[in-house]
């Protein structure tokens, strides 16, 4: 069992990033910083005759670091009311994935997956970043990944999470989950 942290923020060190790092404290995880790489908006060609065509990024290098993983942790600030464009990005391109010859069993990989989600704003998110919430459950459901949890916090400027008491404690109650997960299934 092994765990990737895929961090949706443009913001180094900021306080999804904090928050995130209170939840994989002493647990193996592969960290994977979605700002450090170049992905490049879908092109939607599903409907095109020759269909999606190659795209010279490094999404695809991205998606094969998430996919040799068990447990996929998605941590992102809340932007407008959804996940950060970033995160986006990365998300739209599993469209083309799904018909991409390179990954003929991505569908089938993710359903296999185990999925947690760790947001952050500032607007009363425990209310408004619901909707964010659904959206991770639209898509784990529409592959069949098993949405084990999430986890939102408040704060808006540098540092505010941390004076956060209820999602710091969730965040220890988060982590205790992952070490069961990585325990019962070793």
């Amino acid at each position: 069992m092994s765990i990737a942290v895929i961090y949706g923020s443009t913001r180094e060190n900021g306080n999804t990033e904090w928050l995130t790092d209170q939840v994989i404290h002493g647990i193996p995880v592969e960290k994977v910083y979605l700002n450090e790489f170049e992905i490049l908006p879908i092109k939607d060609e599903r409907h095109s005759e020759a269909g999606f065509q190659e795209v010279f990024d490094d999404y695809n290098t991205v998606l094969d670091k998430v996919l040799k993983h068990d447990i996929l942790v998605f941590a992102t600030p809340v932007y407008w009311y959804s996940m950060s464009g970033t995160m986006k990005l990365f998300i739209d391109r599993w469209s083309q994935s799904l018909r991409d010859k390179k990954y003929p069993n991505f569908r089938a990989d993710l359903a296999k997956k185990k999925a947690f989600v760790i947001v952050v704003g500032g607007d009363n998110p425990s209310i408004k970043a619901l909707p964010l919430i659904q959206q991770f459950k639209y898509i784990f459901d529409f592959f069949g990944m098993s949405f084990e949890g999430y986890l939102i916090g408040k704060a808006s400027k540098p540092g505010e999470i941390q004076h956060d008491k209820k999602a710091i404690a969730a965040a220890i109650h988060m982590q205790q989950q992952l070490k069961e997960q990585l325990k019962s299934n070793k």
